[in-house]
This record gives structure tokens, C-alpha cells and sequence, in this order.
């Protein structure tokens, strides 16, 4: 499981350090693609599979599915991790997104987030609105244990 938030720097040939507590999960490699609010998310390879298989499985008949596919696979590439524990994130997608020199890497979970630090802090400014975040996580039902017990 990805957590946290960490800063990282961009080196000239556009590799950049992998959170050592993330590195574990790229030993095998992943993949970089355009994420859905302006950054770009980082997947291990088991992650990856599971998202490309839900995608494909949309109807091609769909416009907007059709439109999915292309956000999500046509600018998508492999990373290798080096022995250093960086990964190389290409320059059209550090284009696309704006990351230059700093980049703030973030665990959400089965995937990272990689943002421009103007980007994340715009996050970070609607996610800390009380009322924003109140009316906007208000339609998901959220518990703690699936079975609904306790300890």
C-alpha cells in the first residue's frame, strides 16, 4: 500500500527517486501514465493489469470510453527502476503535466501521484476545505470493516 507525500527532484535525463518505502513494489517495473487531474500515477505492474483490463473490457461503440482509452494507454510507458532506485519518467508525459525540477510524489493507495508542487498544493487547498470536502464526500458511504463489527 502507497502513503504519504515526499518530495523528489527531476535530475537532467528525467529520472527521478523512488520514496524508498515505494521502491519494494517497482522491483519488477511499472507504469507511467496521464492521471485523471493534470499529474500522472505510477502503478506496479499487478496494479496496471487490473485498470487496463477494466478499460478494455468498455464498450468500443462508446464514444467516451473510446476517449478513456486513449487518456489512459496512448501516452503510457514501462518504467524500470535502476539499481539507485529511480525510475525515468518520459519527456512527453513530464511535458503534459509541467513536471520540471520538483516533483511531489504521493501514495494513494494501490498507486502513486506525481504532481507539479503547484498542482498538489491546489489539492491540498480543496481537500483541507471543510465545507468543500463535506459536500463533495457527502454521496460516499464510507465504513471501517466490511463486516461492520467492531475491533
Amino acid at each position: 500500500m502507497f502513503l504519504g507525500e515526499f518530495r523528489h527532484t527531476l535530475d537532467a535525463a528525467g529520472r527521478l527517486f523512488l520514496p524508498a518505502p515505494f521502491r519494494e513494489a517497482f522491483r519488477e517495473g511499472g507504469y507511467v501514465l496521464l492521471g485523471l487531474d493534470q499529474n500522472l500515477m505510477l502503478l506496479p505492474p499487478a496494479p496496471f493489469q487490473a485498470l487496463y483490463r477494466q478499460v478494455q473490457r468498455l464498450s468500443l461503440t462508446d464514444p467516451t470510453a473510446r476517449q478513456l482509452r486513449r487518456l489512459m494507454f496512448a501516452m503510457a510507458a514501462p518504467v524500470q527502476m535502476d539499481a539507485s532506485g529511480r525510475i525515468r519518467i518520459p519527456g512527453p508525459l513530464r511535458q503534459q503535466v509541467g513536471l520540471a525540477r520538483e516533483v511531489v510524489v504521493v501514495g494513494v493507495g494501490d498507486y502513486v501521484e506525481l504532481w507539479t508542487p503547484e498542482g498538489w498544493a491546489a489539492q491540498q487547498q480543496a481537500l483541507t476545505d471543510p465545507e468543500t470536502r463535506a459536500q463533495r464526500f457527502a454521496v460516499f458511504h464510507v465504513i471501517l470493516q466490511e463486516d461492520g463489527g467492531h475491533g
